[in-house]
This record gives C-alpha cells, sequence and structure tokens, in this order.
C-alpha cells in the first residue's frame, strides 16, 4: 500500500511531475514538483517531509516560518529543506518559481523502528531539526537515484528505494537531529560519546571512495581501537568495517543506476579488489549482478 503524503494540500498550485504512488514502495514516498512563486497552506505534516532542489532558480528565495524561526534561503540545485513529523505554523513564501523540487515523506515507523534497533529514547521523527538550505553529498546522490526509480520502474529499483529509505532515516537523525535526542540510551562504560561517534561517521561518510581502516576511526574518534569497535557495533547495531561495506554498496548502487561510470570504475571507487569480488558482492545483497541492476534501470 503506498504511504499517504500531504503533497497536493502543502503545494496545491504546484505541478506534479512524478510520484511513487502506484509504485508499491512501502518504507518512503516521493513527489517531484513544479513551483510557480506561491504560498503554503498551513499543514500539521504526520511525516517527515525531505525537499531536495533537483533543478532551482538562484533568483529567487524559500522563505519559511515555523518552529519559532523564519529563515530565508535560496533555491539553489542541491539545496535540502527538512520538517520534522508534528511542525506546526509551518509556512512556506516561494517567490519566484522552482523547475523541480524533490519532496520526500518518511513515515514515522520508519524512525520508530531505528528508534527500538538502537534504544534511542523519545520520539525521533519530531526530533529532526528544521533546518533549510543545507547541502548534504549523501541525501543528493540518493535523492537522484529516487527520481530515477520513479523514472524507471523495475524491481530492483523498488528494491533500491527500500533500502535508501532506511539509510535516508539513520543519516538524517545522525546529523540533523536535536541534540541529545537520537543518543542511545546505554550504560556510560559501554557507550562512545555521541560527538566522538560523529566524527568518525562524517569521517566515513566523506572518505568512502579512499580506505578506511580501523584504527583511522579509532583516532578519528579519539579512544582506543578495541573501544571504538566495541561501542561503535554497540550504537551502530553492525561492525565499522560491516557499516563501510554496507555503505559503499548503496553508493555502488546508486552509481550504477546512474550510469556515468564502468562497473569496473564502480568497484574500485567503492573499494573492491576486483570487478568480480565486487559482482559477488552486489549478487549476494540484491540478488542480481550490477550489469543486471543497471539495465534494469535503463
Amino acid at each position: 500500500m503506498d504511504l499517504q503524503t500531504h503533497g497536493a494540500r502543502k503545494y496545491p498550485t504546484s505541478t506534479l511531475l512524478r510520484s511513487s504512488a502506484g509504485l508499491g514502495w512501502s518504507t518512503i514516498s516521493a513527489e517531484l514538483r513544479s513551483h510557480p512563486a506561491s504560498k503554503t497552506p498551513v499543514i500539521v505534516p504526520q511525516n517527515v517531509e525531505l525537499c531536495l532542489t533537483i533543478a532551482g532558480n538562484d533568483q529567487g528565495l524559500v522563505i519559511r516560518t515555523g518552529a519559532g524561526q523564519r529563515q530565508e534561503t535560496r533555491p539553489s540545485t542541491g539545496a535540502i529543506w527538512l520538517s520534522p513529523a508534528g511542525i506546526d505554523d509551518d509556512r512556506i513564501t516561494i517567490t519566484a518559481p522552482i523547475p523541480r523540487e524533490l519532496h520526500l515523506y518518511l513515515p514515522t515507523t520508519q524512525f520508530r523502528k531505528l528508534a527500538d534497533d538502537f534504544n534511542l529514547p523519545g520520539e525521533p521523527a519530531r526530533s529532526i531539526r528544521y533546518v533549510a538550505g543545507v547541502r548534504d553529498a549523501v541525501i543528493h546522490q540518493i535523492g537522484l537515484a529516487i527520481v530515477s526509480a520513479m523514472t524507471n520502474e523495475t524491481a530492483a529499483g523498488r528494491m533500491f528505494v527500500e533500502t535508501a529509505s532506511a539509510t535516508l532515516a539513520a543519516r538524517l537523525l545522525q546529523t540533523y537531529c536535536d541534540s541529545g535526542a537520537c543518543k542511545p540510551l546505554e550504560p556510560a562504560t559501554h557507550r562512545i560519546d555521541h560527538a566522538r561517534l560523529r566524527r568518525a561517521l562524517d569521517h566515513i561518510s566523506a572518505n568512502l571512495d579512499e580506505k578506511i581502516t580501523l584504527n583511522e576511526l579509532a583516532q578519528i574518534a579519539g579512544v582506543s581501537l578495541f573501544h571504538f569497535a566495541r561501542t561503535f557495533t554497540r550504537a551502530m547495531g553492525v561492525s565499522p568495517n560491516r557499516y563501510v561495506s554496507r555503505l559503499r554498496l548503496e553508493q555502488a548502487m546508486a552509481d550504477a543506476a546512474a550510469g556515468k561510470l564502468s562497473l569496473a570504475q564502480i568497484a574500485f571507487k567503492s573499494g573492491f579488489s576486483s570487478q568480480a569480488s565486487f559482482t559477488r558482492a552486489f549478487r549476494r545483497a540484491t540478488g542480481i549482478t550490477p550489469g543486471e541492476y543497471r539495465s534494469y534501470r535503463r
């Protein structure tokens, strides 16, 4: 069953270019819209809304008021806006047309699952910060792949989206969550300090194309190798090496869908010793080869 969105009510004057409605996505909904100069009505969202400017307009402004803030940002290509679930008095004024804006709706259940898995307090979906105009390479790449999945409906694309939605929710909690609201509730002797973990996670995200060692991450976190490996695994649910491998595979899926690099280049970029080892890992994770995945997306 498709997830319900508030896009039609919040952006009544926009043109819907693409939608995930009817594609059977169960963990995220997506709408690609073209916005004229306009003002939005007040809608209290039940989902976390992430807006990514696919094709922007540097001549205009997006003016938002909500959560006790007033934000003015230019809708440049790549700019991101976040709205937590349950925010009230969220008003938006668009002063000039925005050709293509991707609206992603992540349900609270997606965040609740992460909260259960990692013992997070409170309601994480309502702890996402109300921010505007930020840039995030990880979110941008996933967003482009989701646009491609809406355009070319395949089983592989749906599989990628279902995986990417969990990555997006985790990324939002990792990077854009109110301080303390997304820190695991663990005994002090068994947890890693939030700031230290954030430094390690940020380093991983920024250096997926490079060799990343456990010793390097421990040094960045400022703790011993043994303590880092143990506490990282407790905090993230997987070992550091498996976490890095998972992010690299997700990046490889996005690169394969984009079609700009050869499979050999993607394998090298993703840290695999050969295209054959990359193909084996890809097949284990998805059930198909990178070449099959790419052909399905065309």
